[in-house]
C-alpha cells in the first residue's frame, strides 16, 4: 500500500508499471487517472491546498478500509497539490485484485472517498477570479453507496 500526497508532477506509465511488478498474485489491475477538467473553458488554473498530517492519515485509512473491504493485494493513491492547470493530472488510484470485480470496486470506492471526504480545499481561478470549490450533492449520493461500511469504520 502507497499513499503519496506531492505537489510535482507524476509519470502515470511508470506508476503503473511500477504498481504492476510488485503484485504477484492478482488476476486484476484496475486504474484511474483524474485531471484538471476546464468545464467552463475559462479556468486558468485550479490551487489545491491541504493540511499535510491530516490529509496523509485520512488517505491512509481510505486505502486501509479499501484493502480490507474488498480484499485488495495491494492499492496506491497519489494526489497532487498546488497550483494546476487545466489537463494536468491531479490524482490517480490503482487496485490490485484476485478478481477483477473486487479491483473496480476497490478503485470506486477509493473515488467516492478522495470525492468527498479527503480534506483538500479546491479553489478554481478564471479570469483572474478565484473560486472555492464547494462539495456536490452528487458525490455525497455516491458515497452513501458504501456507507454503512465507511462510517463504522472512520468514525
Amino acid at each position: 500500500m502507497a499513499v503519496c500526497i506531492q505537489e510535482k508532477p507524476f509519470d502515470v506509465s511508470k506508476e503503473i508499471s511500477n504498481f504492476s511488478t510488485k503484485v504477484g498474485s492478482s488476476g486484476a489491475i484496475v486504474t484511474f487517472t483524474g485531471i484538471v477538467r476546464n468545464d467552463s473553458g475559462a479556468l486558468d488554473h485550479m490551487i489545491i491546498e491541504h493540511y499535510p498530517a491530516m490529509t496523509e492519515i485520512a488517505l491512509q485509512k481510505f486505502t486501509e478500509l479499501a484493502i480490507d473491504r474488498f480484499e485488495l493485494e495491494d492499492a496506491l493513491v497519489i494526489h497532487r497539490y498546488g497550483t494546476l492547470k487545466p489537463r494536468e493530472i491531479i490524482m490517480m488510484i490503482a487496485t490490485a485484485a484476485p478478481h477483477r470485480q473486487d479491483a473496480f470496486a476497490g478503485a470506486q470506492f477509493l473515488m467516492d472517498c478522495l470525492k468527498s471526504r479527503a480534506p483538500f480545499w479546491k479553489k478554481e481561478v478564471s479570469k483572474g477570479l478565484g473560486k472555492w470549490v464547494e462539495p456536490r450533492a452528487k458525490d455525497e449520493v455516491q458515497l452513501g453507496s458504501w456507507r454503512d461500511n465507511f462510517n463504522s469504520r472512520t468514525g
